[in-house]
């Protein structure tokens, strides 16, 4: 794929850094489940920003809440209260049965506050206890203490020197937990469905364990749902599926549809910053919590959250299909977060190809594809892809 877009409409590619290898095309439009290139070449989109467009492309219900509260309030300065700050931070506290809510512009800043929370509690309840169990696999955000936490490997030589205080343990492995835990640990992190790593979920009897085992070692839970929350797997939060709730949990990516908002949700017992400790500049502005406020009261509704559990099992089926046809491997995720194994390195060069046929798809290891489409994709949709990404197998040769 080249780097630059087609230079007789001069766009300033030039202008950005770059950090990462971009196809041709400009995007100039969304609506739905479709873009449109400065060609007007339309694509099938079941990447959606990274899960972040739960709701598709410019929903209207998103932006009629950033219009009508652009012209109202954008922000008052987080040293105020603002109305849509506090009525989205009481949703949250209800649908997680947490207690308080920290608002942050990002899935990485949700998470470096729910370590800076976690490691203020050890000052003050733990004797000093600082360390964070975290997993090999995980993926917690680009920001120095975010990557130390991660358990990406490409991360290992990047910006030494990382930020000290985690461990790393083996996913569905609880012995590995286990004697990990000593007198300075305070925490445990789990991603419960590590999606950089190609979609590897934690089982729902993990979960649970790892809750049992916090609670008797009185360690706090941290559950990163910023990819698995907000519906993404048919419940409002993943941690229903095992029916236990972490002492901190943050959320991002889906939280606003497709605007910056994150959160940082937590336990009144875990809830000890003092003033001070946290903030910043935009966190909880009045502009992005209605956008939030208008997501999750949509996404909440028990029908919507039904429509995204019988979609995914579509989805899983029609790529299982798939992959018997094509003799590729196994199907993992829940409901609309999917991988399909490839059985072989030719993940990049997959998503070129479907790329040029009109589809998005992204490949977290070359051996793999993770489908992230909108909670809103329709049957049609779904069988649309299947299609392409059909098609392009049968024209691969990689």
């Amino acid at each position: 794929m080249t780097t630059h877009a087609d230079p007789a409409r001069g766009y300033p590619i030039h202008a950005l850094m770059n950090i990462t290898q971009r196809p041709a095309s400009v995007f100039v439009r969304g609506e739905g489940s479709w873009l449109w290139d400065h060609t007007g070449k339309r694509y099938l989109d079941f990447v959606q920003g990274w899960a972040v467009n739960c709701l598709g492309h410019s929903p209207p219900v998103v932006a009629d809440a950033l219009a009508n509260q652009a012209r109202r309030l954008i922000t008052p300065s987080p040293a105020y209260y603002n109305d849509k700050c506090l009525e989205l931070a009481k949703v949250l506290t209800r649908l997680s049965g947490l207690d308080q809510v920290f608002f942050a512009n990002s899935g990485a800043e949700a998470n470096e506050g729910a370590i800076k929370l976690a490691r203020k509690f050890g000052a003050r309840h733990r004797g000093g206890a600082y360390q964070i169990i975290t997993f090999d696999g995980a993926f917690h955000g680009r920001t120095l203490a975010t990557m130390s936490a991660s358990g990406k490997k490409a991360f290992e030589a990047l910006f030494e020197p990382k930020v000290p205080g985690f461990v790393k343990a083996t996913l569905n492995d609880l012995a590995s937990v286990q004697r990990l835990i000593t007198s300075q640990t305070v925490a445990i992190m789990l991603e419960p469905i590590q999606g950089e790593a190609g979609v590897l979920p934690a089982s729902d009897q993990f979960v649970r364990e790892l809750r049992s085992l916090t609670r008797a070692r009185e360690l706090l839970l941290i559950v990163d749902e910023i990819q698995t929350g907000v519906g993404r797997t048919g419940r409002f939060l993943h941690c229903e599926h095992a029916g236990i709730a972490p002492d901190i949990l943050t959320l991002g990516k889906g939280l606003a549809g497709g605007v910056p908002l994150a959160a940082l949700i937590a336990s009144k017992q875990a809830s000890c910053f003092e003033h001070g400790d946290q903030g910043g500049t935009f966190n909880g502005n009045a502009l992005m919590c209605a956008a939030g406020l208008a997501v999750v009261d949509c996404v909440s509704k028990p029908e919507f959250l039904s429509s995204v559990s019988e979609k995914g099992r579509l989805l899983a089926d029609r790529l299982t299909a798939l992959s018997r046809r094509r003799d590729l491997g196994a199907v993992r995720g829940r409901g609309l977060l999917l991988a399909l194994d490839l059985k072989r390195p030719i993940g990049a060069e997959l998503v070129a190809a479907t790329f040029a046929a009109g589809l998005l798809l992204n490949a977290p290891r070359s051996d793999t594809l993770r489908f992230m489409p909108s909670l809103t994709v329709t049957p049609t949709e779904i069988d649309a892809m299947i299609d392409r990404l059909d098609a392009a197998l049968g024209n691969f040769r990689g």
